[in-house]
């Protein structure tokens, strides 16, 4: 593992015919463009209905493609869904004759295959035009994958690193994405760095690995069990060019134990807004880690946690 620093912060405010800099308020118009490739839960805070909010409060111009239409977060055990690639495709068209573009792409959950390769083929095209491409690959967490997600589905998701400038599974998924060490829990340090390694190899110019467990040094903590303890960590990998090493650092940080749907989706959007804002990704993670651990002491005692965090109420917590 090295600890080196950071090139270039992807500030697209710094790009030719931006105007704005720095964190100085923005008039709306100059604040950088994403659109938002995931879906939308009409009850409950996670996926379209946190990010777009959150994105907001840290000065990005908000757009957003509806994957799929979900009647409630999926904690609850019963839900429906529709899918909406028929809708994207006809509305990609219609935003290609109107000339629309963005500054950056994020995307999230997908619903299949047909839906997959559609957007990896618009990412990629935004791509050959030096548009940014992040890709949260939703499909499992604590060891497994959701219900309802296949093979086929993780292979489609595999085809979304080629696209992605800075991709961020959990170790889960990053685990099923490059098929290794798949249901181990606690990893070695050098296996979780191979983990990424195949993710480099599978296209992506950074990686971000959420949720992991490593054992061995520098393992102590408040816990008292020392040096063979387990410590969670965040894994950010960077690599400039395919024939160069990447730059890797761990980052700690002690877990929370409750569980609330949609904070993978705030981690992702601090993430994002404040990586298109000028700081570094290694700055950026932290930042959405902070922000994460916040959400859930603020959260952890709420009475329906199915519902996710009511973001609208933190954005002043949040906000650049």
């Amino acid at each position: 593992m090295s600890e080196q620093a950071e090139g270039p912060s992807h500030d697209v405010r710094r790009t030719p015919g931006y105007v704005g800099a720095g964190c100085a308020a923005t008039p709306q118009d100059d604040r950088p463009s994403i659109l938002l490739v995931n879906d939308m839960a009409g009850y409950g805070k996670v996926a379209l209905s946190v990010m777009i909010p959150l994105l907001s409060a840290l000065r990005l111009n908000v757009y957003n493609l509806p994957t799929a239409l979900v009647s409630n977060t999926l904690d609850y055990g019963k839900f429906d869904i529709l899918e909406t690639t028929d809708y994207m495709r006809s509305t990609l068209g219609v935003w290609d004759e109107l000339g629309f573009t963005f500054d950056a792409v994020a995307t999230g959950f997908l619903v299949s295959e047909e839906q997959s390769l559609l957007v990896s083929d618009y990412c990629r095209t935004c791509k050959d035009k030096g548009v940014p491409v992040f890709v949260d690959p939703i499909m499992g967490d604590e060891g497994a994958l959701y219900n309802g997600v296949s093979e086929a589905s993780v292979q489609h998701m595999r085809n979304m690193c080629s696209v992605a400038d800075v991709i961020m599974p959990n170790v889960t998924e990053a685990q099923h994405l490059t098929g290794m060490h798949v249901g181990k829990r606690t990893l070695r340090e050098e296996e979780l760095l191979s983990i990424a390694q195949a993710l480099h190899d599978r296209g992506a110019k950074s990686v971000v690995v959420t949720s992991a467990m490593v054992e061995g040094t520098n393992a102590a903590s408040e816990t008292g069990e020392g040096e063979d303890a387990a410590r969670h960590v965040t894994l950010v990998s960077q690599r400039c060019r395919a024939d160069e090493d990447a730059h890797t650092t761990l980052l700690p940080y002690e877990e929370i134990p409750v569980r609330l749907p949609g904070t993978g989706d705030i981690f992702s959007s601090v993430l994002i807004g404040r990586y298109l804002n000028g700081c570094t990704l290694t700055e950026s993670v932290q930042a959405a880690m902070d922000v994460v651990v916040d959400m859930l002491q603020l959260c952890k005692d709420n009475d329906d946690k199915y519902k996710g965090v009511p973001i609208e109420q933190y954005l002043d917590r949040v906000a650049l």
